[in-house]
Formats: C-alpha cells, structure tokens, sequence
C-alpha cells in the first residue's frame, strides 16, 4: 500500500508543476498578435507620421503586424478615450503630442492625462521658431518687446488657434515681458503661416520645418528658437536664452502611450525597442526631414516631461485667461 504522505507529495508535485506550466501561458511572448496604433487626428500630420513610421519598423522587427487606427475628433479626446477603454495589455496603445499635457488643461475629459496612462516612450521633439514678416521692423527678441512696449496692445500675432502651442508659447512671451501682444487666430499653423508671409499678420511661432524655407528664401526673418541650442539649420538665428529671455521652453514633443495597469514587463519590451528604432540612422534621417530630433527616454523620463509641461502651461493657460470651447 502507497504512503499517504508519499502520496500527497507526488499530488503536490504534479499540482506544483501544472502551476507552473499556467505560469508560462500566462506570460506568454509578447507581442503573440497585431497592435493597434491609436492616432487621435485626422491621416496626415506629424503624429500620423511617427505613428506609421513606427508601425512599419515594429512589424520588421517583431513580426506581427502594427495597425495604425486614426481616430480625429474632440481635441484628441476620442482617440484618448478608445484608449484608456482598451485592455491594458499591450495590444493597444497611442501616439500622442504635447496636446496631450495641454488639452486637459482647457476643456473637461473623460479621463486623467496622468493617472489613466502609462508612458512608454518618447519618439521626437522639435523647437518653436519665432518668425516675422520682412516688413516689421524688428529683427531681436529686444527690438520685438521695445516695438511692442511703444504700441500697446496694437503688435499682433498668429496662432495656429486658441489653447494651441502657438498661441500659449505667444502668451509666456506676453506675461515674461509684461507687453500685450494680441492673437490672431488661425484654423491650423499652415494658414498661419501663408498669411505671415503674405503679410497679413505680423509675428508666428512655427515649427522650424515649415518656416525655414521662407527664411532662407527671404520671405520671413527668423528672430529666435525656444530651444536650448541654436538649429542646426539656421546657425545665426540666436536662442531666447541667448536673446535675454528666459523661461521660454516650449517644445512639441510626440510620445507612445498604453493604457495605465500595462504589464511592466511589456512597457519594458515596448520602450527599449522603440528608443532602438529611433536611434538608427534611417529614423534620424526621416525625422530630420520634418523638422524633428529622435527623443529618447525611459518610462519614467516621459512620465516626468509629462507632469512638467502641464504644470507649466497650467500657469500660463490660467495667467492668460486662455479658453477654447470643448
């Protein structure tokens, strides 16, 4: 007869083992299926961009195929809803901008940019640049305050729209200086930029990509960069920093996020791939060509980058009374 001690050490084995092997489906290989790449635009945009770009570099790499699901609407917040509704299992994840430390800072949404996310990477960032029409005469940051100081509250700007980056960076320079320049909106920053050109309006912070043919063309003069170096681009056009402007450190940054309760381990394997991918220099290349620098971070970097720009264009959102209708 069997020792039921014996016995019950065989069964514990066996139930030990099965545990194990439930283990092991449990974290099975990730990605095992296609992805879903949430873009909350419209196709085209920069956002669209990285979100293919990416796409297609994960499926090399991984093997499974990468869907990228635009989803427009509601100032970013449709497609960031679909998001945080998703499982958070690594199968469904969003290429966000740095509207997304902004928008919720203007409207009401179904969700917490912070608590309702993890962040997994960083993809690009780019610089503002300050550009004038030939026809102001101004060409520093100084001589733009002096001109704005001696005409109150009749120097304008253009903004690409209300609650837009054009617009609050245009503020910070407002509240930093004390002078009253007065927006112009737009429908978008290339409407913007044609009637800057044109003549219309005589000041627009633009992303670099689309105003440097203008500079070097002679349509535009390039006054100064929100960055912390000067563009390698546009060598003489001097930092805000440089000019004697601090506090000026608008950036648009674009970035994955997942849905918050990720497993840790597939935010791990997420983010070390997307920083290799975008360091190659086929990616630097792509990215250069729409103005854009590779971004690389951890996790935490990007969760951090997160908490500071909103808390910084709170300040600014709330001091300049800046609203756009939800």
């Amino acid at each position: 007869m069997n020792n039921p001690l014996k016995v019950a050490a065989h069964v514990f084995m066996a139930i030990a083992v099965l545990s194990l092997g439930m283990g092991s489906i449990a974290q099975e290989a990730y990605p095992s299926r296609s992805i879903k790449l949430i873009v909350p635009y419209a196709v085209g945009g920069t956002n669209n961009l990285l979100a293919r770009l990416l796409g297609q570099k994960l499926t090399d790499s991984w093997g499974q195929s990468v869907v990228v699901d635009n989803k427009p609407g509601g100032n970013t917040i449709i497609g960031s809803e679909a998001l945080i509704k998703a499982p958070a299992d690594g199968y469904t994840l969003i290429v966000v901008s740095v509207d997304h430390a902004i928008i919720p800072q203007l409207v009401t949404t179904p969700y917490d940019a912070v608590k309702d996310f993890a962040p997994v990477a960083t993809l690009g960032i780019s610089q503002l640049l300050l550009v004038a029409h030939p026809s102001l005469p101004a060409n520093t940051v100084q001589e733009v305050i002096a001109l704005a100081k001696s005409k109150p509250d009749q120097l304008s700007y253009a903004s690409a729209g209300n609650g837009t980056l054009s617009h609050i960076t245009s503020e910070m320079v407002n509240l930093n200086t004390g002078i009253k320049m007065q927006q112009i909106p737009y429908k978008g920053g290339g409407a913007a930029l044609v009637d800057l050109v044109g003549g219309q309006v005589p000041l627009f912070f633009s992303v670099p990509v689309n105003a440097i043919p203008y500079v070097k063309g002679g349509r535009l003069k390039a006054i100064a960069v929100t960055g912390p170096v000067r563009l390698s681009s546009l060598p003489q056009t001097p930092t805000f920093s440089e000019s004697g402007m601090q506090g000026i450190d608008a950036k648009a940054w674009f970035g994955v996020l997942a849905p918050v309760g990720t497993p840790k381990r597939i935010i791990a394997k997420l983010s070390g791939e997307i920083n290799r991918i975008f360091s190659t220099p086929d990616m630097k290349e792509a990215l250069s060509a729409q103005g854009l620098e590779p971004f690389i971070s951890t996790p935490e970097q990007f969760a951090s980058l997160i908490e500071t720009d909103r808390a910084m264009y709170a300040k600014v959102i709330k001091a300049a009374n800046i609203k756009i209708e939800n």
